[in-house]
């Protein structure tokens, strides 16, 4: 074999190998595609359970409440009142947020482009951090819808002291959840404790299928 030939037959193979190359990254993209699809499908059915369960909260919850307002405002216990507003108003906010998340989670297309696949993830990941922030919002007035005005006349100091210990508590653990539930906390302890389950696992691995594949295309 002369060196034409050789150069010929090394064109031809280094030409084989690129097409092999670039068949190969397609494929990657497009399985890595189906999988997000499937995994980002797994959320539908708690999401949709979570709407259902929360629309029929909110709208009984509500019905109930306007009735007070409407007609026995000044008889009822302001504090049940107050805190149960308050309860339906952020679940009410949450449920917003869900229908957005669902919403995106059904344009989910396996034959969309990967960035565009990605800001969906990112949109989908900012979003589950907001709605755990408003829901951890509602500890507090769990603990105040019971109270009533016999408790300002009639307790001690004693009694209220314990009451207040956990109204504060349960604020505290609000607030402080509120500012630090963050992706970059997402490897401590605590928030893997909250962030667990369909909600969050099928997310992150979707994200890390994509991060994996656009490396590989690097």
């Amino acid at each position: 074999m002369n060196e034409l030939e050789l150069k010929q037959l090394w064109q031809s193979t280094n030409e084989k190998l690129e097409e092999d190359y670039v068949i190969h990254k397609e494929n990657t993209k497009d399985i890595a595609q189906v999988k997000v699809h499937s995994m980002i499908g797994s959320m539908k059915p708690i999401k949709t359970f979570a709407l259902m369960v929360g629309f029929l909260w909110v709208g009984v919850g509500g019905i109930v409440l306007g009735e007070i307002y409407l007609n026995s405002f000044s008889e009822a216990n302001k504090f049940f009142l107050f805190s149960a507003s308050a309860q339906i108003v952020l679940t009410g906010i949450a449920l917003f947020v869900y229908l957005y998340q669902l919403i995106m989670i059904y344009r989910v297309d396996v034959t969309d482009h990967i960035l565009h696949t990605q800001e969906t993830l990112s949109k989908l990941k900012i979003s589950t951090l907001w709605v755990t922030r408003i829901l951890f919002l509602q500890l507090p007035v769990w603990t105040t819808f019971w109270w009533n005005e016999t408790m300002l006349v009639e307790w001690s100091t004693l009694q209220w002291a314990a009451v207040m210990f956990f109204t504060v508590s349960f604020t505290a653990i609000a607030l402080w959840l509120f500012f630090n539930i963050k992706y970059e906390n997402r490897h401590k302890q605590w928030f893997q404790l909250i962030f667990k389950g369909k909600e969050w696992i099928p997310l992150m691995k979707s994200m890390e299928l994509l991060e994996q594949v656009n490396e590989y295309k690097e």
